[in-house]
């Protein structure tokens, strides 16, 4: 018999998910399905797929898949979404949530209205700075500023690890990039053992930048809560912001609030249910007959 996935998608600044409750149903071979359900043609269409997981340590548990079927260790704009669904289902409703994820348990407070939660602040922790850590194949004790040769020109780089490895370009307006050919040689550098996330940035002010990403597995995205760290970490290593003001963060898909300290980062913004749906996992026909 075909097996049905009960499945909500939602979203934090364009940055879309497929949500699979796995308090209620099983999920086997998750990196096969985030491809299926990825694709914006042939699936659902979203970013990648996220398991809302019971945890024995926290109020749940996160898992995250990009499209391609890699797992990542973390997502800003998706740990926003889990928090929202544990808070609105009611597995758990309280004010501030323990999220588990593969890069450690993340802090959630839940801002409500009519009983719903619509914006959540996240304790990211502190940013990696260590080349070995992020990982990138540069010597020293950090990564900033420095001026390396990848796809074919030279760039300044900072790097920095979420739980994820970043590598964060300032410059001008990075609408006008050509990221379809840029990305992926950034991405696929010798440099970065595990591939990288890119941030083009642009700033504005002291409090506000503009960005454009570039994720590992899942190409250009609508938002990076990750990356927006990343990047107001970048600018207050580079002397573009001041650690402990609130920087917001313009991306393609809307806005977040990121406050970095060396002691750690905190990130806000809004979390969307878009809906609730049902996909039946048939087996695909040959589409040779």
């Amino acid at each position: 018999m075909p097996e049905i996935l009960k499945f909500t998608k939602m979203h934090g600044c364009g940055n879309d998910y497929i949500y699979l409750d796995c308090f209620k149903q099983p999920i086997a071979n998750p990196e096969a399905l985030a491809v299926r359900l990825s694709d914006r043609h042939k699936g659902v269409g979203g970013d990648g797929i996220i398991l809302i997981c019971p945890s024995d340590s926290a109020d749940g548990k996160m898992r995250m898949f990009n499209a391609d079927g890699s797992e990542g260790a973390m997502c800003g704009n998706a740990i926003r979404c889990v928090a929202k669904y544990l808070y609105d289902e009611g597995i758990a409703r309280k004010p501030l949530l323990h999220i588990e994820t593969k890069s450690g348990i993340k802090t959630c407070a839940v801002t409500e209205k009519n009983g719903r939660a619509v914006r959540v602040a996240v304790d990211m922790g502190r940013a990696e700075l260590s080349p070995g850590s992020i990982p990138v194949r540069l010597p020293g004790e950090s990564v900033v500023g420095r001026r390396v040769h990848m796809a074919g020109s030279e760039f300044a780089i900072t790097c920095v690890s979420m739980g994820n490895p970043h590598c964060v370009i300032f410059g001008g307006d990075p609408m006008n990039l050509d990221l379809e050919q840029l990305g992926p040689r950034i991405e696929n550098d010798p440099l970065f053992p595990d591939r990288v996330n890119t941030e083009f940035i642009q700033v504005i002010d002291r409090n506000c930048l503009v960005m454009r990403v570039w994720e590992r597995g899942s190409g250009e995205t609508m938002a990076c809560g990750t990356g927006a760290c990343a990047a107001v970490t970048a600018a207050c290593l580079n002397g573009f912001c001041a650690p402990g003001e609130d920087v917001t963060v313009r991306l393609r898909g809307g806005e977040l609030v990121i406050n970095y300290t060396p002691q750690g980062i905190t990130m806000t913004g809004g979390a969307v249910r878009v809906f609730d749906g049902e996909i039946i996992l048939e087996e695909e026909e040959d589409s040779h007959g």
